[in-house]
């Protein structure tokens, strides 16, 4: 089958105050062409993260994301709003608007 995502050791944290925020710990996985696929998990488990970076709203601190055969790393703003446009449809549990 054919890959259409390939999401391979990501990782992501965060500072609060003194404290670091490990939000995903080297996530991987892949997804093929034709399947479905669920994210769950407990609140703070990393969803939204995952799926904000997998959607070039945000960065990973390292790995590297590869959707449709597009590698997201070092893209520049105006490749990741062609990215998103080609590839991704998002429905937001709140209200989120990229500013240019």
């Amino acid at each position: 089958m054919k890959k259409v995502i390939e999401i391979q050791n990501i990782k992501r944290n965060f500072q609060v105050g003194d404290e670091t925020v490990h939000a995903l710990r080297g996530v991987s996985f892949n997804i093929n062409e034709g399947e479905f696929v669920t994210i769950m998990g407990t609140s703070g488990s990393g969803k939204s993260t995952l799926l904000n970076i997998v959607g070039g709203i945000d960065t990973a601190d390292s790995g590297s994301v590869t959707v449709a055969g597009e590698v997201m790393q070092g893209m520049n703003d105006r490749q990741l709003t062609e990215y998103r446009r080609k590839h991704l449809g998002y429905v937001f549990q709140a209200y989120n608007l990229i500013g240019n």
